[in-house]
């Protein structure tokens, strides 16, 4: 094969990659775990490569140039294609795993609980729960479907599809009874604010739900609260709320065995239709394996099951 027929490197085409997707060598560094300088010396090997040059170096930015539109369009193809292989052929060896992507309030407070009968309905499957706060984080070749809380339009992480797992959802305050027989009964949402603990999540996967917009939805009277316990984590907040540390906002549905055994209650009666609904991810252009269409098909049966045991 002669030196012009051989492929660039596969390090200067992922470079390439990120760099066209993010439109900035330094993101693209980010995400490699490279430097800006690094990002750019694989660019310049890969068009000396080519004989032409993939980017336009302006001042407000890159922009790729028409060559380098196209040339962008057919790596991240192969990427992708050689991720999804490379990532079956690992799991060649045992057929029967599925790896669930969630994040570790929604693993912890309501998968782990709907295991066991996915579990005995399908038993030659392998479960492995791969636990991430946010599916933008998530590498698509690492699992094979998630379950997370996602808003249409707004909060869309890249290559997955979304399909909804509840018809309906609601949001509202609750904490521990534990919490309300040391810190009195809340006698209205302003008592709430003025002498309780709100539990506030620093997280910006989540701020399209906040306590704020809570209040303002409801058209209730907002004030910042007296008192806040502050996470970038809401597992860790929802942990504190079921040992009696403070009030958080909860989703009706994921909280439903918890709210049903009294571990947590309501405190306030006022809740909020959720804007975000807990959904199954899929990788788009994915070819679903034996164990991903089983787990699709019944947890998306999950609301015809819960409305018959009703």
């Amino acid at each position: 094969m002669s030196t012009r027929d051989a492929l660039p490197p596969l390090a200067c085409l992922r470079a390439f990659e990120a760099a066209a997707r993010h439109a900035s060598f330094t993101q693209a560094g980010s995400e490699l775990h490279l430097t800006q300088s690094a990002v750019s010396r694989q660019i310049k090997r890969l068009e000396d490569d080519l004989g032409r040059p993939l980017f336009e170096r302006q001042y407000d930015g890159l922009r790729l140039t028409p060559a380098g539109e196209h040339y962008f369009r057919v790596v991240q193809s192969l990427l992708r294609e050689l991720r999804d292989e490379t990532a079956r052929l690992r799991r060649r060896g045992d057929d029967r795993q599925l790896t669930l992507a969630s994040s570790p309030t929604i693993a912890s407070i309501w998968l782990a609980r709907q295991l066991p009968d996915f579990q005995r309905a399908h038993p030659g499957i392998e479960i492995r729960i791969l636990t991430v706060e946010d599916p933008r984080r998530l590498d698509l070749a690492e699992f094979d479907l998630g379950i997370y809380y996602h808003v249409p339009g707004e909060v869309d992480p890249p290559g997955l599809q979304a399909d909804a797992i509840f018809d309906s959802e609601t949001v509202a305050a609750v904490c521990s009874p534990a919490y309300l027989a040391r810190h009195g009964g809340i006698a209205d949402p302003a008592d709430l604010l003025a002498r309780h603990t709100l539990m506030v999540v620093e997280d910006h996967y989540h701020d399209w739900l906040t306590w704020e917009l809570w209040y303002r939805t409801l058209r209730l009277e907002w004030q910042p609260p007296a008192h806040t316990l502050r996470a970038n984590s809401f597992q860790l907040l929802m942990n504190a709320t079921l040992a009696g540390q403070g009030v958080t906002l909860g989703w009706t549905r994921l909280l439903a065995a918890e709210l049903a055994q009294n571990n947590l209650v309501y405190a306030l009666p006022q809740t909020l239709p959720s804007r975000g609904r807990l959904s199954l991810l899929a990788p788009r252009h994915r070819h679903l394996t034996e164990p991903m269409r089983a787990f699709r098909e019944w947890v998306l049966q999950g609301e015809s099951r819960d409305n018959a045991a009703r």
